[in-house]
């Protein structure tokens, strides 16, 4: 396997229209609930990977830089998955890059960790279903088990102990569905907080965690219902609810944790504005600072103007749903 050439993937990053988290096993990243996502383009991670006898350590880079040490070791962590799966010890060379700001609440983890997943196996010469590969990817990031397949995607809660149950898979094809999301860019920054850390601290001192855990299995399930019947107004009440209701057990955490800024607030006033204009656009946020609004392609538009004027919004990016992770 010495000087093999680069075996280059990439994957989408994705929006959960039904939040993730918590956990209910922190080292296999296995969600205490389910959740259900949009796959998003252009917001893409582009991975190769080599392995390399000649190699006496893994060689990464980001961003055509050297790998930060806390980026470089998350993703040996992971590349060791991947051998003991093989039966390979040889280093590894990575270069990966995206082209949206990286750990700025845009799932660069999730994008990040599916293009290395599907990389990395087939440079080792494995050959995994999709649900394979979503379980596995899901050791780097609990959300990157959400941009393997395309489209809307489920994650499913699953019961095994080992986590074999707990896979993602897509309910509708990128091509059956004209929703869009407008991100609103409000920071390029890192964010202070890491979503595991929050995850962390929200399951162990929020007093409303438990409550927000129930909320997401039965938003879960109505979401699917309404993805089912095409009820888009249904799926953007559920989007813009469980997003709030995450960030409100974040919020109640000790000490609370604040992702957003002023600008995030404004976003979740201005899809409430626009709704009222007969503009229907449901707000939503991860755990960054980021206004996202959901809309229609009709809408998408009239909803990227109205961000674009907001205060404190940087840029915005316009998504349309994606197709799963591929070869390059």
């Amino acid at each position: 396997m010495m000087n093999d050439p680069m075996t280059t993937a990439k994957a989408h990053a994705n929006l959960a229209l039904v939040k993730y988290f918590g956990k209910r096993d922190v080292p296999l990243n296995l969600p205490a609930a389910g959740s259900l996502s949009l796959t998003l383009a252009p917001l893409t991670t582009t991975t190769a990977v080599a392995f390399d006898e000649a190699l006496k350590e893994d060689e990464i880079v980001l961003n055509d830089a050297p790998a930060s040490a806390a980026f470089a070791k998350r993703t040996r962590r992971f590349l060791d998955l991947v051998r003991d799966r093989a039966g390979v010890r040889s280093g590894c060379r990575v270069r990966t890059s995206n082209n949206f700001p990286t750990a700025a609440g845009l799932a660069s983890s999730a994008s990040g960790f599916a293009a290395l997943a599907l990389a990395a196996t087939r440079a080792a010469g494995l050959a995994l279903t999709e649900p394979e590969l979503s379980a596995l990817a899901r050791r780097g990031s609990g959300s990157a088990s959400r941009s393997v397949p395309g489209g809307i995607v489920v994650w499913h809660e699953g019961r095994a102990a080992d986590g074999s149950d707990s896979f993602a898979q897509s309910i509708l094809d990128h091509s059956q569905w004209d929703i869009c999301v407008v991100v609103g860019i409000a920071s390029e920054e890192k964010k202070a907080v890491g979503s595991t850390a929050a995850m962390t601290r929200t399951a162990t001192t929020s007093p409303y965690y438990p409550a927000w855990i129930d909320a997401c299995r039965r938003d879960l399930a109505l979401a699917q219902d309404a993805v089912v019947d095409r009820n888009f107004t249904a799926l953007g009440e559920i989007a813009e609810r469980s997003a709030l209701s995450m960030h409100a057990a974040a919020l109640a955490a000790d000490p609370g944790i604040v992702f957003w800024t002023g600008t995030t607030v404004e976003g979740i006033h201005l899809a409430r504005t626009l709704r009222k204009r007969g503009v229907e656009a449901y707000f939503t946020c991860d755990a960054g600072p980021q206004p996202k609004l959901v809309c229609l392609s009709k809408d998408v538009d009239a909803v990227k103007n109205a961000l674009e004027t907001l205060g404190g919004v940087l840029r915005t990016i316009t998504c349309r749903l994606a197709g799963p992770a591929s070869l390059v």
